[in-house]
């Protein structure tokens, strides 16, 4: 129970988040404009000598937008600049003051996203989960020719989703494109773990015939229990390293997998258990009925 009321509050603590900034004007989630719609610039700043701060600020200035996503592309002088809708003064205005800022600069390219864009890719990302989630379902109830492994797992899945976003909420992580790749490379990998403990417990089915569901269950959490932490740290330590070393684009695609590698590790090992017994336990009691 104690593992079920702290995924509880945490996915509260989520949804929290998106009322508080949704009510203070700034949107649930801090939406790209992969989601939103806007402008996509990339500019040649002719010089080396600049941060994405000072970007930022001139942007800020000439729009009146403060929530511009600047990247510096590594090893030229070009900017990668992304923004909300401008009109064309707006347009105009901005690239002045980059001009003027950069003295033999040049615009290189401006690509509008429009909000039909952007709305498919809501529902690619929306699409994208729910097909993943499915496959998975009838995949893993079919090899473990058991509804409630696949439905168990599912919710483990569900659960590390909600988690993941709960951190875009809190943490103010730009929600573009990267999202999806992020929300499924975390469901694939939480599920590896929640495998092996359903392979483990069918194992222990054949070995541990007198024992009831609760214990078959420890013992396997148990017996995996090592597996599932050094694996989950040697992946950890991999992604935390690109996240400090990684420039911006790639620490805000490392930083959800981060959160979802702890809880894809948290649910496998600490709630798969409880809610797989507590679907035989109710199944149990309607055959003795």
């Amino acid at each position: 129970m104690k593992f079920f009321i702290l995924s509880a509050v945490l996915i509260g603590a989520g949804v929290g988040a998106m009322i508080m900034n949704a009510s203070l004007g700034r949107g649930a989630f801090n939406l790209d404009v992969d989601f939103t719609g806007g402008i996509s610039i990339r500019y040649d700043a002719a010089r080396s000598d600049f941060n994405n701060e000072e970007i930022v600020n001139i942007v800020t200035t000439a729009t009146s937008l403060n929530m511009a996503q600047v990247q510096r592309i590594v090893g030229t002088n070009e900017i990668s600049i992304r923004i909300g809708e401008l009109d064309t003064d707006e347009r105009g205005e901005l690239l002045n003051a980059l001009n003027a800022f950069f003295p033999g600069g040049e615009l290189l390219d401006m690509d509008v996203i429009s909000p039909t864009v952007s709305g498919e890719m809501q529902r690619s990302a929306i699409l994208a989960f729910s097909l993943a989630c499915a496959l998975m379902l009838i995949y893993i109830t079919f090899r473990f020719k058991d509804i409630r492994t696949g439905g168990t797992t599912i919710l483990g899945l569900v659960h590390d989703g909600l988690i993941v976003l709960a951190a875009y909420a809190i943490l103010r992580i730009p929600l573009n494109t990267a999202f999806i790749a992020a929300i499924l490379t975390v469901i694939g990998y939480s599920i590896n773990a929640t495998i092996v403990i359903f392979d483990r417990l069918r194992e222990n089915k054949g070995l541990m015939k007198k024992s009831d569901n609760a214990e078959l269950m420890n013992t396997s959490v148990t017996q995996t229990l090592r597996r599932s932490i050094y694996t989950s740290l040697s992946t950890l330590f991999t992604v935390v390293c690109l996240y400090f070393l990684g420039v911006s684009s790639v620490r805000d695609f490392t930083l959800p997998i981060i959160v979802g590698i702890i809880a894809g590790t948290y649910s496998s090992t600490c709630l798969v258990g409880p809610i797989w017994y507590e679907l035989s336990k109710e199944k149990k009691g309607k055959k003795e009925a």
